[in-house]
């Protein structure tokens, strides 16, 4: 199944244990350079989506709008796409 596909929550999982996302993380809480954990990652994710479980991006659309936004933005840093304005 394609990763587009999956549901946000298992995205998220996977994302979180993605060494790109974890630098990625780590550049966006101000450590540049520097290596997140799977778990710091997680951390992350669920302070930009403002939630208390990776679980809640399943059933809250604004939480889910929010991970949305913050995988076009790692996309971006990642050079998969074009930078969003």
């Amino acid at each position: 199944m394609p990763f587009a596909d999956l549901p946000a929550p298992q995205q998220a999982g996977i994302l979180c244990n993605d060494p790109a996302f974890q630098r990625f993380a780590a550049t966006r809480s101000g450590y540049p350079g520097g290596q997140f954990t799977a778990s710091a990652a997680a951390e992350y994710l669920r302070q930009c989506c403002r939630v208390e479980s990776r679980r809640a991006l399943a059933s809250d659309e604004v939480a889910t709008t929010r991970f949305q936004r913050l995988r076009t933005e790692f996309d971006a840093w990642a050079g998969r796409i074009a930078t969003p304005r």
